[in-house]
């Protein structure tokens, strides 16, 4: 697919909170190395702080990140604020909290509701901030959210947050954070070849009430973490030939094509990963191809 005036604007925007947004946002959750949520390698600082830059250069204006993305040697955060500081007007930056990560790289236990004050404080301090445009409060497989989101809802009342999101949930735990404060997006990993038990509900759910709806991992299919999958089916190749396009992009294109509050959040630490990343918000799938791709992957059209 060319390559000519990429935007993340391509795809259309989406009005995240009071903010609105290009549905082809960045995360930087790969920029600190070679091995998410693992002391790998750490990545080149230059480097990242390039690929950063350019992500604003080409248009995007939403990025997401917490505290615990680090590498023995990077904090995502801290590359964000070499780089991006005093940040763009028009840029929304998202972060997480809820789970708890040593400087070590090991994982502790979720964080308590008191503690949470103390990471929204850490994200603020590391960004160079006085406040966190949206939070997402990260379930850690707690029944319950409704005492972690109201610890949040406090924050957002004292002007630490402007808005709440909630991660890893299902649609009970929708309801139930909204009884406590206004929901503007969800986060859940969603992507062609993996999709959470639920999750299509609480995509659909999403749509009906102008919630963001915002997947992770959308392009890694069962590779997770790991990074983008190697594991193309036919259905996948065969748009990517029609479209002159990388199958990561053909992922993203079915992404972006399950609702127009859908929004992308695609992570590398690549120059050229990004463009192709950001480029994919322009290619439109036929009615036939998603059909295509939903049958190979298991999934009602």
């Amino acid at each position: 697919m060319t390559s000519e005036r990429i935007s993340a604007h391509a795809a259309g925007t989406w009005k995240l909170g009071d903010t609105t947004v290009g549905r082809v946002g960045f995360g930087t959750m790969r920029l600190t190395g070679d091995a998410a949520f693992h002391l790998g390698r750490p990545s080149d600082r230059d480097r990242s702080i390039a690929v950063l830059r350019k992500a604003v250069d080409l248009g995007v204006d939403h990025i997401d990140t917490a505290a615990f993305y680090f590498s023995s040697l990077r904090s995502a955060n801290e590359l964000l604020n070499s780089a991006l500081a005093p940040y763009p007007d028009d840029l929304l930056i998202a972060a997480k909290v809820g789970p708890v990560r040593h400087r070590s790289g090991e994982w502790g236990t979720s964080a308590r509701p008191e503690e949470l004050r103390g990471h929204v404080e850490e994200n603020l301090r590391q960004l160079g901030r006085d406040h966190l445009d949206l939070v997402y409060l990260r379930r850690m497989g707690q029944d319950s959210i409704a005492e972690h989101f109201g610890a949040l809802a406090e924050l957002r009342q004292a002007g630490l947050v402007r808005h709440l999101g909630i991660s890893a949930v299902e649609s009970r735990h929708l309801a139930e954070a909204q009884a406590i404060a206004p929901v503007v997006g969800v986060q859940n990993r969603y992507g062609l070849g993996h999709r959470s038990p639920g999750t299509e509900d609480l995509l659909r759910l999403c749509g009906e009430q102008g919630i963001a709806f915002v997947p992770f991992y959308a392009i890694a299919g069962d590779s997770g973490p790991r990074g983008a999958t190697a594991a193309h089916d036919a259905a996948v190749l065969a748009a990517a030939r029609a479209h002159e396009a990388s199958p990561a992009q053909i992922r993203l294109a079915w992404t972006l094509a399950q609702g127009p509050h859908v929004l992308a959040i695609p992570g590398t630490g690549d120059p050229e990963h990004l463009t192709e990343n950001v480029a994919a918000g322009s290619l439109r799938l036929t009615a036939g191809e998603l059909d295509r791709l939903n049958e190979a992957h298991g999934r009602a059209g």
